[in-house]
């Protein structure tokens, strides 16, 4: 195991990160930036926050280090400007203010260290009418159309846990803009803020719908496109165990294959003929409730079908090409995702499991050469 705060590997080892502890899409942007080798110190606070889990179990918080201040104390923003001092990169989440508020702020950092990279990490973004509003995932992607998109038709969209706004909309795009302004801070010598807001992010990743939508490629609605579950040959099918196998062979080619490996090559309907679509889903909807997910997984293994099993959290880590990619790690008795993506020549891996709340204290003043970070309070 390595030793916490040494041994950093990845294309971003040496870069310093200070993360202001918060929940979502700033932790899970703190710990890409960890895995790819930064060192990233967290300053947690005393009183707690965060997820209400073990932080032993808290895997967004791997690979990390974790300081405890209070910036509500006395010294207690001065602490956080010595490290931004030293660090090349601060991500923050809280509500627009709140960092100036708490003396933490652009202003404030820039001052100590004009060449940082201070990543702030929102819903709605930094100005705007709700930018003071609170929200979770689940509105950011409402208002933007992400979410209006998603699910069957005549039914309520369907939900796809945070993953769309918080990591896809929000962390990615976060890790992004740092990466990209860190890049132009080592050019030119000064840094800048990055306004990472999830509607921004999660409205950009819809690009290629909207020019699909003004060629009068895509329809308004749910459940009617090639992309949404309108297609018969895109999307998810019922097994006899309950099981349930994904279907995507878009190409005529897939599709001859899938067909013939479904036993309907002779009977299905006509792949564009539109007006027989609900017929061709009803004949493959029919075939796989004959058969269990086992089954229709060796049927279609090692074809061009485009056919996959629909497995669970539990079940993917064992999925023989996750396996042989080692897709999943175990650390600490924690199976998880291993970082992504990979490189050749600086290779990541997890180094440590997740960082306790002030654990490395000590250790961070030391490395970082910021005495008074382990200093005893004053009475």
């Amino acid at each position: 195991m390595a030793v916490p705060g040494k041994g950093f590997d990845g294309p971003l080892a040496g870069v310093r990160v200070v993360e202001l502890a918060g929940i979502g899409p700033g932790p899970f942007a703190a710990m890409l930036l960890a895995d790819l080798g930064a060192d990233v110190v967290r300053v947690d606070r005393p009183d707690g926050g965060g997820l209400a889990i073990d932080p032993a179990y808290d895997v967004t918080n791997r690979n990390k280090r974790s300081v405890l201040i209070d910036l509500k104390a006395d010294g207690g923003p001065g602490r956080v400007l010595d490290l931004v001092e030293r660090a090349d990169v601060l991500i923050e989440g809280y509500r627009p203010g709140v960092a100036e508020r708490l003396g933490v702020g652009p202003e404030a950092c820039h001052a100590r260290n004009p060449a940082l990279v201070y990543g702030r990490m929102t819903g709605w973004g930094q100005d705007g009418p709700l930018a003071r509003s609170a929200g979770h995932d689940i509105a950011y992607i409402a208002i933007t159309g992400t979410l209006g998109m998603i699910g069957k038709a005549g039914e309520p969209p369907a939900i796809p846990a945070n993953l769309l706004g918080d990591y896809a909309g929000g962390s990615l795009y976060l890790v992004v803009g740092v990466l990209a302004a860190l890049t132009h801070a080592r050019a030119h010598g000064t840094g800048q803020v990055v306004d990472a807001a999830i509607v921004d992010g999660a409205a950009h990743l819809s690009t290629m719908i909207h020019g699909m939508l003004a060629a009068g490629g895509w329809q308004d609605r749910r459940g009617a496109n090639l992309l949404d579950g309108g297609c018969p040959f895109y999307g998810t099918y019922e097994t006899s165990d309950g099981g349930h196998m994904a279907v995507g062979p878009l190409e005529q080619r897939f599709y001859d294959e899938f067909i013939a490996l479904l036993g309907l090559a002779e009977a299905a309907p006509a792949r564009k003929d539109l007006a027989r679509w609900d017929e061709l889903r009803e004949a493959v909807a029919a075939r796989f409730k004959e058969r269990t997910r086992e089954d229709w997984t060796a049927v279609f293994e090692g074809s061009d079908a485009c056919v996959a099993p629909v497995l669970s959290l539990r079940e993917a880590p064992a999925h023989p090409h996750l396996a042989a990619r080692g897709t999943f790690t175990d650390h600490g008795g924690i199976t998880q995702p291993a970082p992504a993506p990979r490189f050749s020549a600086t290779p990541t891996r997890v180094r440590t499991g997740p960082a306790r709340p002030g654990a490395d204290t000590a250790e961070v003043a030391r490395d970082w050469d910021v005495p008074a970070l382990a200093a005893p309070k004053t009475p």
